[in-house]
């Protein structure tokens, strides 16, 4: 008989995952996708996407927008590859705006791959700004999303075969 044990923390995040929102111009770029490889190499990060790429309204901009409202209102960080706003700026800008009127906090992505800065006007409707790294990604987005603070340590295990050549080692006094 095998115990299972109930109500730990990788229990609570898969039934509660942290709902977020990848900003997006109604297509799915190279660094849309890069957000969620990121998140999934963890393999410990529970989430739900409220972005939907793949369904853009007819009806023109009003309607668009009235879809970007919906996808924003469930989700509880909103986060921005900033590469978006050379897509399309005016839109990322929108989703941004929505997001702050809406007390949803923002977090933004350093351009990928390229040395240049978050252009001002999106770095002014962020509450934090990242690289792309996974551990600081996941830490950002817990942070903003349920407060929760990401102080983590890096434990490394041995194998006594990894000090094999120390095994005559003597201490001198």
């Amino acid at each position: 008989m095998t115990a299972r044990v109930m109500g730990t923390l990788t229990d609570m995040a898969q039934q509660d995952p942290i709902r977020l929102f990848v900003a997006h111009a109604w297509q799915e770029s190279d660094d849309y996708h890069r957000v969620f490889e990121y998140l999934e190499s963890s393999g410990k990060f529970y989430y739900r996407n409220t972005a939907r790429t793949d369904v853009r309204p007819p009806g023109g901009v009003e309607s668009e927008r009235a879809a970007l409202r919906q996808q924003i209102a469930v989700a509880e960080v909103v986060i921005a590859p900033t590469s978006v706003y050379r897509q399309d700026a005016q839109l990322l800008l929108f989703q941004l705006e929505h997001a702050r009127q809406n007390h949803k906090p923002v977090l933004l992505i350093k351009p990928f791959g390229i040395q240049t800065s978050v252009p001002t006007p999106v770095m002014a409707l962020g509450d934090r700004v990242v690289d792309w790294n996974e551990r600081e990604l996941i830490a950002a987005i817990k942070l903003l999303a349920r407060k929760e603070s990401q102080d983590r340590y890096d434990s490394i295990d041995f194998s006594a075969e990894d000090f094999a050549e120390f095994k005559d080692f003597k201490v001198r006094k």
